[in-house]
């Protein structure tokens, strides 16, 4: 299984808020469009970002599991509601589901797989959401 690293609070907006949508400056692979992937928060904060609230102070742990639904181009930044950066690739995300305990995990850059340990235990959690 994939896993995607973003930073905090980015990776806790998408498992316990509203953010739906990923900013990334690269396009989103093909072979990704419609995949289940993991969340991982990574093991350092954005700190120009503006985001406040619980579940942010998790790092280097898979957070969430999201399906990745479409990547499209934002111009002029009006997409994606106050979440989606101009100028930007946006990444659409739906069935995000929180893990109910984050799961320690080193990430990578980019798309990387998951060792099965880390993905046996993700799946023993209760999720509330089919995988």
């Amino acid at each position: 299984m994939k896993a995607l690293t973003i930073r905090q609070p980015w990776a806790g907006a998408i498992a316990h808020g509203t953010k739906r949508v990923e900013n990334r400056t690269w396009k989103l692979p093909a072979k990704h469009e419609g995949a289940r992937i993991l969340i991982h928060a990574g093991a350092q904060r954005d700190r120009q970002a503006q985001v406040s609230g619980d579940h942010l102070d998790v790092y280097s742990a898979i957070v969430a599991i999201a399906t990745i639904t479409e990547c499209h181009f934002s111009v002029a930044g009006t997409c994606c509601g106050p979440w989606g950066f101009e100028r930007a690739y946006h990444w659409t995300l739906a069935d995000v589901a929180a893990l109910p305990e984050p799961v320690p995990a080193k990430g990578a850059l980019g798309f990387w797989t998951v060792d099965d340990d880390i993905v046996n235990t993700v799946l023993r959690q209760d999720t509330g959401v089919a995988w």
